[in-house]
């Protein structure tokens, strides 16, 4: 069956703003292809405030919400993936859901990230020093992220 998260996000935003209230999203920024103002990351997320009168072309479909929205007068496009939605609540009452993960989002982030990397590395120019100061660059970069156990570490974390 298809992931749950985007029906489940229509119907919470639908039913905080018929109620009235101001729908906010928490957001996992770290998430791949996120697009998000970074100077308002907190802890790798971000809480935006999503009703109609603060955005502009606002979209939503199963894969992904997008929008206009001006942070600290800047205008932005903001591009969030169904994967990077954490929970959706009223700001006036805090009545909303928390997501849980998902594994067909998890996997789409660490696929999507492994080809972003892949694909900046090529854009990168080759010098050829690369080679000689790290023959293997690419086990250091595995390497960087391992807990100490074998495992990579996971960067997401459930809020309540």
């Amino acid at each position: 069956m298809t992931p749950n998260r985007p029906y489940l996000l229509r119907a919470f935003y639908d039913w905080i703003v018929d109620n009235q209230c101001t729908p906010h999203l928490v957001v996992d920024a770290e998430f791949a292809q996120v697009q998000v103002p970074t100077q308002f990351v907190q802890d790798g997320q971000i809480v935006l405030n999503i009703s109609p009168s603060a955005v502009t072309q606002f979209s939503m479909d199963n894969r992904a919400l997008t929008f206009n929205a001006r942070f600290g007068g800047q205008p932005m496009q903001v591009y969030v993936p169904m994967g990077a939605v954490l929970a959706i609540y009223a700001r006036e009452n805090g009545e909303g859901t928390v997501f849980t993960q998902e594994e067909l989002y998890e996997e789409q982030d660490r696929s999507e990230a492994v080809q972003s990397t892949a694909e900046s590395e090529s854009q990168q120019p080759q010098t050829g020093l690369e080679a000689i100061d790290n023959p293997n660059p690419q086990a250091s970069r595995d390497n960087s992220q391992d807990d100490g156990k074998g495992k990579k570490a996971n960067h997401l974390k459930v809020i309540k």
